[in-house]
């Protein structure tokens, strides 16, 4: 018989019981991990990220009616997150310039409307999809309509899937493409002769490119096998960059400094209050106050120790003086992967960042057979200490079509630079010659 796709606009997590639930691509996209958020208010109206998720479920033919409920659902097949949003942080892609020309014509910016990992800037699904699922054009184009409506219903100005995969860009900009912006203007002068379905048809989806820095566990000049221990990397690299590396780690030691590493139950409740008082000083630094609450990382800490690395640095009376929380995949996981995170130090110390957010992280990687190693947003200092340039995706739905074209056009000349400013990173790489990788402008 056959079956059509529609969407339900749920505002909490039970829908979660309606269906055997695929594992998803990164623990970031864990139920324990979204219940924790949940449940210590780091999303929700107060935190400024108050969420709705786009219930995608198959219906007969002969039923089209919506579910009066999404417990009445029966097919489900995917879940979006969306969360409205009057704010920008904790996303890391900026749109501030998009607001600032909004309020040069008096038009109101807020709410927006962010498709993330919230205060996470992490490639990966967007979907938390039914066993048996495969997301697809239909999957993607529903789900796109269960943002409109929100949209419309809360008056947004805009949609932002930030850290898309390669594959939900694709599919989304294929089946909204950007071909017809040009007539974005003529639209929006007729825009009080047609409805707002009929408007919204027109309006693509746009993608900006970033870039972002990962270590990959292959020695290249050994059939891209994994390597056997830090030395090992340390050989692929330039004479140069690897005695970089050894002096920075023994300006570490030279400061009587020691680290260690734990991984899930051995991270005791005297751990997770020394890791807080660390990462809260990050913040203090800068006048602000931490996004996640030592409530937040004592509920990982319960619900998913397994994916748990917490690699801290002792002074030399044995205090705790550092800290950096990693998150990883399990080993058996396709492109396994060590997240670094969360970081924090009492004192500046000299190389000690380095030593706690990368060595001790691409060590772990190493120890633990992960393929790669994602030690977060920005920072060029990453590039010259092995971690490779790739390209990040975010999507982006602009309602007022008065705007479209100057965004559309932002939008591809920023792919262009994003592109060149990869490339030259390339070049940049600390390998020897055996051992660079091949520039992709793809990936």
């Amino acid at each position: 018989m056959n079956t059509s796709l529609q969407y339900a606009l749920v505002q909490d997590m039970s829908w979660q019981n309606l269906a055997d639930w695929q594992t998803p691509d990164t623990p970031f996209m864990s139920f324990e991990f979204w219940q924790a958020l949940n449940d210590t208010g780091a999303i929700g109206d107060k935190a400024g990220w108050l969420p709705i998720f786009i219930l995608v479920h198959r219906v007969e033919e002969q039923d089209l009616a919506q579910a009066e409920s999404a417990l009445d659902i029966t097919q489900p097949v995917a879940v979006m997150p969306v969360f409205i949003k009057d704010h920008h942080r904790g996303e890391f892609v900026f749109d501030y310039a998009w607001a600032q020309a909004y309020a040069r014509y008096g038009i109101d910016y807020y709410p927006r409307l962010v498709t993330s990992i919230p205060y996470t800037p992490i490639t990966g699904e967007r979907f938390w999809l039914a066993q048996g699922e495969r997301l697809d054009t239909e999957i993607v184009t529903t789900a796109i309509a269960g943002i409109d409506d929100i949209a419309e219903q809360v008056g947004a100005s805009s949609w932002h899937g930030l850290f898309a995969t390669s594959k939900l860009a694709a599919l989304a900009t294929t089946a909204m493409p950007a071909d017809n912006v040009v007539d974005m203007a003529a639209i929006a002068a007729e825009a009080s002769e047609v409805g707002l379905e009929e408007l919204t048809s027109h309006l693509p989806v746009l993608e900006r490119q970033g870039c972002q820095f990962l270590w990959q566990n292959k020695n290249l000049l050994e059939n891209e096998r994994a390597f056997t221990d830090f030395d090992e990397f340390l050989m692929t690299l330039t004479a140069k960059k690897r005695k970089t590396i050894r002096a920075e780690r023994r300006k570490v030691a030279a400061q009587g400094i020691t680290c260690s590493r734990k991984c899930g139950d051995k991270i005791s409740d005297e751990d997770w209050q020394a890791f807080y008082h660390c990462y809260v000083m990050t913040y203090a630094v800068r006048g602000q106050k931490p996004y996640l609450s030592i409530d937040f990382f004592v509920a990982l800490a319960q619900s998913m120790p397994e994916h748990l690395m917490l690699a801290q640095a002792y002074d030399s009376s044995n205090e705790i003086i550092a800290s950096s929380l990693f998150l990883y995949d399990n080993i058996d996981n396709d492109n396994s992967t060590l997240y670094g995170r969360y970081w924090g130090a009492l004192a500046d110390y000299d190389s000690l960042h380095f030593e706690l957010c990368y060595y001790q992280g691409l060590e772990f990687a190493i120890e633990q057979g992960l393929e790669y190693f994602d030690p977060g947003t920005q920072g060029e200092h990453k590039l010259i200490r092995g971690f490779i340039p790739t390209t990040t995706h975010s999507l982006h739905r602009i309602y007022d079509p008065r705007f479209v074209p100057a965004i559309s056009n932002f939008c591809t000349d920023d792919r262009m630079r994003m592109a060149q400013y990869r490339k030259q990173a390339h070049e940049a790489l600390p390998f020897n010659a055996d051992n660079m990788p091949k520039f992709d402008v793809n990936k």
